[in-house]
């Protein structure tokens, strides 16, 4: 039910807009959150941002130290996309993209197992 589409390939310090879309599901009642997977490594978060409330959303956005300062999230509701812009990609940024829905009301970095998941797209950065 969400799907990603964004990923492929650039030199370091390039930028991709990766998108997350849905069928189904509204995603203004979803927190969102983005996640990648490296070769060998564990999935890591990477950015969330909780369920749209009026003209905010429930508790902080999040964002991994790792790319804090390059990476932002955002919802555009019209198009029930939510949007993850990396910039200043660096190849330590190369892994499978996620992103996942929840339907829970908490501060979205407090998620720990989200309802669905996407099939991932690749981001490759060559230095």
């Amino acid at each position: 039910q969400l799907v990603e589409s964004g990923g492929g390939l650039v030199h370091a310090g390039g930028s991709l807009r990766l998108s997350c879309t849905a069928s189904g599901l509204t995603l203004d009642y979803y927190a969102i959150g983005w996640f990648r997977q490296a070769p060998g490594k564990e999935r890591e978060g990477v950015s969330c941002i909780g369920v749209k409330n009026g003209t905010t959303n429930i508790g902080p956005t999040y964002f991994a130290d790792a790319v804090k300062g390059r990476f932002a999230i955002s919802r555009d509701s019209a198009e029930n996309t939510v949007y993850l812009q990396m910039n200043s990609l660096e190849p330590e940024d190369t892994a499978v993209y996620y992103c996942a829905a929840d339907f829970r009301l908490w501060p979205c970095a407090k998620i720990y197992d989200w309802d669905y998941w996407g099939q991932g797209t690749q981001v490759t950065v060559s230095s």
